[in-house]
């Protein structure tokens, strides 16, 4: 058996025992730690595939719970509220009550809690059992990522840093299409059980691999409560504000004002707090180390992935196992690429891996920009193949850039604000991303309806055509059949401008991308896995 030790900071210097950093000394992992950390990805894989499996099918589970659209947001907003609070309190978590009482409990919690999501009748029902699978699942993602700079030698990294790199990347790609499959074939209810038999097989390995540690139950004297306090409403009102903004026009909504005060006070508080407490919750100094902070922040672009289910859902109107089939190209090819990367590793430097990976992201965003009406499922293949490799080669070695240079006993640490800055980051891009679609397409939408004149033959001539359309398809009043061909047209011209403003909004994307790629190249090279492990 091997112990899996995290950091312990009984004093200020947070000294590293001789189990934690035993494995960077060595050649090769066990089969032991081996069994441990694939235990943990699959974890990692579960956690991450629940934030997206329920989005294509919000409006059946929205129609099951009996509440509206407006509401059913919810839903996903919950589950990542309770994530985001959660991961940045892991690393002390772990250290207080021992890694594997946590990644067990946690674990079993989040699988229990998974099944309750399907037994709800109500929305503030559903409301409280997601944010507690958020929760309890949270910490399964810093975990893998921890035990893969703390438990496996240098030269072995890189396959850890790929299959982690496998889970947070192909959970988003197909987790629309086992939800929209599951959904349309054997009801919503069906999408929380998929948990429980691989958190089975988890808690099992983890369980048998991972080693009993005593609690320091003592920490909870030292722990930096008012950080975590100031963190979690700070996060949890700054997630809502994220998540529901745009729906309620941002700060034309009481509501989000008040959050977002809420979440300016508490957070500034927190990052004071950080910068001046002797041991805190967070250590954010971490980000003023180049590599890690530009990698880091790198690391959030993945966001975009909420762009194309979006447009296809809202343009296209596919249902949830149409939008989960197109998106599978943008998972299954990484299945391919991704075992790939540490290969690529050995051979290059991963500043150039990341920036290619990063610029072939970009290209995929930049085919999208000229879309029509007729752009659907079938028009996104190759971009979409495309992407999957960009985002293949680019969270392994990004991760490597951040963490290569991060001292071993604040690997914990790091991967505790490494996840929370990545997830969100996702919910930044993602309320972003949302605005400048609503903003372009009410741009587009003014610049068409000027063209869009009744004094105009051809305008005329087309409310003419679709009046007679409906009168021969059951429309008996002319003046209706008129009527409901003005409504037609009025309806053409949103989807153009909708589908004008996704086309301006991936446009962005890709030029992010590429400043993302060119700040990339500025970091200082990490060195090869393989020359490090070999002593």
């Amino acid at each position: 058996m091997s112990t899996i030790a995290l950091t312990n900071p009984v004093s200020g210097s947070r000294k590293v025992s001789a189990a934690q950093t035993a494995p960077a000394n060595v050649d090769r992992a066990s089969p032991t730690i081996w069994i441990a950390v694939f235990a943990a990805m699959i974890g990692a894989f579960m956690a991450i595939l629940n934030i997206q499996i329920t989005n294509a099918s919000l409006l059946d589970i929205e129609g099951g719970i009996g509440t509206g659209v407006d509401n059913g947001s919810w839903i996903s907003t919950s589950y990542l509220i309770g994530e985001i609070v959660v991961i940045p309190l892991t690393d002390y978590l772990s250290r207080v009550f021992s890694f594997r009482k946590i990644i067990l409990t946690f674990a079993s919690l989040f699988a229990a809690f998974s099944v309750a999501c399907a037994f709800t009748h109500d929305l503030p029902s559903m409301i409280a059992m997601r944010a507690f699978q958020g929760f309890f699942g949270g910490v399964l993602i810093p975990m893998a990522f921890t035990l893969v700079f703390t438990r496996l030698p240098k030269a072995q990294q890189p396959i850890g840093l790929a299959m982690f790199s496998l889970a947070v990347t192909f959970a988003p790609a197909i987790g629309p299409t086992i939800g929209g499959y599951l959904t349309e074939n054997y009801g919503w209810q069906t999408i929380f059980f998929v948990n429980v038999v691989p958190t089975a097989v988890m808690v099992t390995m983890l369980y048998l691999t991972l080693e009993r540690q005593p609690m320091q139950l003592n920490l909870l004297h030292e722990g930096d409560w008012f950080g975590i306090v100031t963190m979690a409403v700070g996060l949890a009102a700054l997630q809502t504000v994220l998540e529901e903004g745009n729906k309620d026009d941002w700060f034309g909504s009481p509501f989000i004002v008040r959050l977002a005060l809420i979440s300016a006070i508490s957070l500034a508080l927190f990052v004071w707090n950080e910068l001046v407490v002797e041991k805190p919750l967070l250590r954010l100094r971490l980000l003023k180390q180049w590599n890690f902070g530009v990698g880091t922040i790198a690391a959030v672009l993945f966001g975009s992935v909420y762009l194309l289910p979006a447009y296809l859902g809202q343009v296209q109107r596919y249902n949830a196992e149409q939008i989960g089939n197109v998106l599978a190209w943008t998972g299954l090819p990484q299945l391919i690429l991704i075992p790939l990367v540490p290969k690529l590793m050995q051979r290059f430097d991963a500043r150039y891996i990341a920036v290619t990976g990063l610029l072939l992201f970009a290209l995929s965003s930049l085919m999208n920009t000229q879309m029509s009406l007729d752009y659907s499922g079938d028009q996104f293949w190759i971009p979409n193949i495309i992407r999957a490799a960009g985002q293949a080669l680019t969270l392994a070695p990004l991760s490597a850039l951040s963490l290569g240079s991060v001292a071993p006993q604040d690997a914990a640490a790091a991967s505790g604000i490494s996840n929370m800055m990545r997830n969100l980051g996702g919910a930044i891009g993602t309320a972003v991303l949302a605005t400048i679609v609503t903003k372009r397409e009410q741009f587009h939408s003014n610049i068409i309806g000027q063209s869009v004149d009744l004094g105009r033959e051809e305008v005329r001539s087309r409310i003419a055509q679709m009046t007679d359309y409906f009168l021969a398809h059951g429309v008996v009043d002319p003046t209706n059949a008129r009527q409901q061909a003005i409504i037609a047209l009025g309806n053409t011209v949103k989807r153009q401008a909708l589908v004008l403003g996704f086309s301006d909004t991936f446009a962005v994307i890709g030029l992010v991308l590429i400043l993302a790629a060119i700040a990339i190249v500025l970091t200082r090279k990490v060195k090869a896995a393989a020359a490090d492990g070999a002593h």
